[in-house]
């Protein structure tokens, strides 16, 4: 009877390790495609997050570009017009005038990059504004900028429908072509001339 007895047992063994073989493989195939389901989330997550720092760098580029135009232009009454700003602090506040002049909110940071850091667009010779002098490297005042644009080497997912003062945007491979840039030769936006 004994022997009966532990032969009894291992069928009972067998059946009860077979309906945990079979949960256990169902708890895995579960988890398989929970992964998969979680990868393709994350890969349409990682698009939507990419899609907004790319309006965000759209906006802040453009912000920066703008107050570099004001910084330019709105100096009739001050010391040094028709210049370009040193650097982006100067947009914060242009001391040039009696009055303190702000052409930008707050620094915005490139949100393409973990430093936040921008990359300067000197002024070149052939940037010159005609009848006054070269803004580059004169009388050890430094070097002007005339725009930015972003580090990042990552590729874009908007490759078209750009305004028309970004227009050369249209194809670019990655955002550091993308370039921020204001040049006195640019209609200015809201006056007729």
């Amino acid at each position: 009877m004994k022997l009966v007895y532990q032969v009894h047992l291992i069928v009972i063994g067998d059946v009860t390790m077979s309906k945990n073989g079979f949960a256990l493989s169902f708890v895995v195939i579960t988890l398989l495609f929970v992964g998969i389901g979680m990868a393709s989330v994350g890969k349409i997550w990682s698009k939507i997050i990419q899609r907004e720092k790319e309006e965000e760098l759209l906006f802040r580029g453009d912000q920066i570009r703008k107050a570099i135009e004001s910084y330019y232009y709105d100096s009739k009454n001050c010391r040094h017009p028709n210049m370009y700003p040193s650097s982006l602090e100067d947009l914060l506040k242009d001391k040039r005038c009696l009055s303190v002049q702000r052409h930008l909110r707050k620094l915005y940071k490139d949100p393409m990059t973990i430093d936040g850091e921008w990359e300067l667009i000197p002024v070149t010779p052939e940037g010159k504004v005609k009848g006054s002098p070269f803004f580059g490297l004169e009388k050890g005042t430094g070097i002007r900028i005339k725009g930015v644009r972003s580090k990042s080497e990552k590729e874009p997912l908007k490759k078209t429908g750009f305004p028309d003062v970004y227009k050369n945007f249209e194809g670019k491979m990655r955002y550091k072509d993308w370039e921020f840039i204001f040049t006195p030769e640019q209609k200015r936006e809201g006056v007729k001339k």
